[in-house]
């Protein structure tokens, strides 16, 4: 292969990629406006901080959406998820259940799973409880711009699933917004080319 060949090549890889990451950047912030409000069997909150026995503004306001959905009898259930921080008391999908209780939801319509880290592990772990219970749809709620990936893995998981980003996200400003979405973007990314491997 001539040096011409190789920079030609080398030059079609950089324009793929980028032409790759500005389609993904694109998928990412339209899906975020993606509210498909339909009747589940129910909500999976992600996880988010907690700070010692209160939500954070983020996961506080995931819990509030999923409230909303469970009083407009979009769906039956809520599944809560996250587990415990470096040096926590409580796990992040506790807090979520007593603030929720706190809020009127009846105890027996929660179910939480503690042990998750990440995204992934949310949606996995959420999965297996859903199956001792024999649900079958799933509304996914999360901030908006983190609702692409996050559908994307409930469906590698197996899920069928909805997206219903929480509409009041403290994301509103492009200072808290672009942060944000850049590690979104990259995340996206990651788990696309993590793919085939799976």
């Amino acid at each position: 292969m001539t040096k011409k060949m190789v920079l030609k090549l080398v030059y079609c890889i950089i324009v793929i990629s980028l032409l790759f990451i500005c389609y993904s950047a694109f998928s990412i912030w339209s899906f975020s406006d993606n509210v498909q409000l339909v009747k589940t069997d129910v909500a999976v909150v992600l996880g988010a901080a907690a700070w010692d026995e209160e939500p954070s503004p983020v996961l506080r306001e995931r819990i509030n959406h999923s409230i909303w959905l469970y009083e407009n009898d979009y769906v039956d259930k809520i599944i809560f998820t996250g587990g415990k921080g470096i040096g926590d008391k409580y796990a992040e999908s506790e807090v979520a259940r007593e603030y929720a209780i706190k809020h009127n939801v009846d105890p027996n319509d929660i179910l939480i799973e503690t042990k998750s880290e990440i995204t992934e592990e949310n949606l996995k772990y959420a999965y297996e409880i859903a199956g001792d219970q024999n649900f079958g749809t799933f509304t996914i709620v999360s901030d908006p711009l983190h609702m692409k990936r996050a559908i994307l893995m409930a469906k590698t998981t197996g899920m069928e699933a909805y997206s219903s980003p929480t509409q009041s996200s403290v994301y509103t400003t492009l200072n808290s917004k672009i942060p944000f979405f850049l590690r979104e973007l990259f995340f996206y990314i990651g788990y696309i080319f993590s793919l085939p491997f799976r």
